[in-house]
C-alpha cells in the first residue's frame, strides 16, 4: 500500500495497547509555555535598544565629525561651481580675526543681490567652520595655510604671508574657467559695481592714489610714480579668464618671489602687483575704473569737498590709508559705513 493510500489506523475496542498519540510539535502555538511569550518579548526589546543606541552612537559621532570631515576636504574647484553666477565668483579672503569685517562687507554685497556669488577664502579653520556653519559652502580653505587666528599688522611679515597667497587664488580661479572679482573686506559697497565692468578688457582695476582726477579721466594703466611704478590698488581687482590676465598673475608671482618680506624692506603684494602691471602692460588689456566710483580712502576720506561734488557717484569705498582695526572701525562709524551692528539681519551670517 503506498504512502498516500495508508489510512491512520483506528483503535479496536478493548485492544489492550492502543497506538499513542503523536506528540505535539514544539512549534504549534499550543506548544508555548506561560514563560516563552514574555521572554521572546524581552528578547526583542533588548535587540531594539542596541540597535538604536548603536545607531544614535554613530549619528552623534558623524554629526561631531562632520564639519572637519566635511569641509576639510571642501575643493576650491567645488566651492566655485557652488557659487558661480553668470561665470563669476566673487572672492575674498580673510583670518577669524576680521570676521566683523566680513559681515559689514557682505551686508553691503547683499544689499546689491551679489552674496550668492561670494566666496570666502579662510585662512584658518576657525574661520572655514564659523562661516559654513552659518553659510554652508561659501568658505575654502586653500592649504598649506598655517592654522592662526592672528591679526596680521600691515607691514609685518605675517601680513606679507597672507597677501602674498592672494594671486595664486585668482589664478587658480581663472585656471577653472571663471571670472573673478576681488575684494578686500575693509570695503563697503554703495552700489552694484558690475555695470562698469565695460567692454572685454583682461583685467580691471582701482587707482590707490588720493589726487583728484578729472571725471573723464584716461582709462589706461597710470604712469609710473617716482618710484618707477604706478600706485594701482591690489584691494579691488576683476579679472576675465583669459590668457592675458593668467599672465598677468604669473608676472605677479614671479615679482613676489623676487621682493620676498625682511625687516629692512617690509614689502607686500601691492608693490609687486604695480611691478607686474608696468612689465605686462603691452601684452594685457586693463582697464582703470573710474575714480568718482571707486576712489581709495585717501581721497573718500580726508577730501570733503570732492566727496560733496561727487555725491551719488560712488559704488565701492576702500577704508585703506589708516591702519588698525579698531581705527577702521571708528572711521567706518563716523561716516556711517558700519553696518554690522545694526543690520547683521541683512547678513548671511548673521549677527557674529
Amino acid at each position: 500500500m503506498s504512502l498516500h493510500q495508508r489510512q491512520q489506523q483506528k483503535p479496536q475496542v478493548g485492544d489492550p495497547n492502543p497506538p499513542s498519540p503523536h506528540p505535539p510539535s514544539p512549534l504549534l502555538p499550543n506548544a508555548f509555555t506561560p514563560f516563552t511569550k514574555p521572554l521572546l518579548l524581552l528578547l526583542s526589546l533588548l535587540l531594539l535598544s542596541l540597535l538604536f543606541f548603536r545607531f544614535q552612537a554613530h549619528y552623534n559621532f558623524s554629526s561631531s565629525q562632520s564639519p572637519l570631515a566635511r569641509w576639510r576636504d571642501y575643493s576650491l574647484s567645488e566651492a566655485a561651481n557652488f557659487v558661480a553666477k553668470n561665470g563669476t565668483v566673487i572672492l575674498c579672503a580673510v583670518s577669524y580675526p576680521y570676521l566683523p569685517f566680513l559681515n559689514n562687507w557682505l551686508i553691503s554685497v547683499a544689499r546689491q543681490k551679489h552674496h550668492d556669488q561670494v566666496l570666502v577664502v579662510a585662512e584658518d579653520y576657525a574661520t572655514l567652520y564659523a562661516v559654513n556653519e552659518r553659510w554652508p559652502g561659501h568658505a575654502v580653505l586653500v592649504p598649506p595655510v598655517p592654522d592662526t587666528q592672528t591679526a596680521h599688522k600691515f607691514g609685518s611679515q605675517g601680513f606679507f604671508n597672507f597677501t602674498s597667497r592672494r594671486p595664486r587664488h585668482l589664478l587658480q580661479i581663472l585656471d577653472l574657467g571663471y571670472n573673478v572679482m576681488y575684494n578686500d573686506v575693509d570695503m563697503v559697497w554703495l552700489a552694484d559695481p558690475f555695470p562698469y565692468l565695460v567692454g572685454t578688457h583682461d583685467v580691471y582695476f582701482t587707482d590707490d592714489m588720493a589726487a583728484v582726477k578729472p571725471l573723464d579721466h584716461p582709462h589706461g594703466l597710470p604712469p609710473p610714480g617716482k618710484k618707477g611704478r604706478p600706485y594701482i590698488c591690489s584691494c579691488m581687482i576683476y579679472l576675465r579668464s583669459t590668457s592675458g590676465a593668467k599672465f598677468l598673475l604669473k608676472k605677479w608671482i614671479e615679482e613676489m618671489q623676487e621682493q620676498p618680506w625682511s625687516k629692512k624692506q617690509k614689502a607686500n603684494d601691492q608693490p609687486a602687483f604695480n611691478w607686474a602691471l608696468n612689465k605686462t602692460v603691452s601684452q594685457v588689456d586693463m582697464y582703470l575704473l573710474p575714480q568718482a566710483a571707486f576712489p581709495t580712502g585717501g581721497l573718500y576720506f580726508k577730501n570733503k569737498t570732492w566727496v560733496r561734488e561727487t555725491k551719488g557717484m560712488h559704488v565701492i569705498i576702500h577704508n585703506n590709508y589708516i591702519i588698525g582695526f579698531e581705527k577702521k572701525i571708528k572711521r567706518f562709524r563716523e561716516y556711517g559705513l558700519w553696518l554690522a551692528d545694526d543690520y547683521s539681519h541683512e547678513s548671511p551670517l548673521g549677527k557674529i
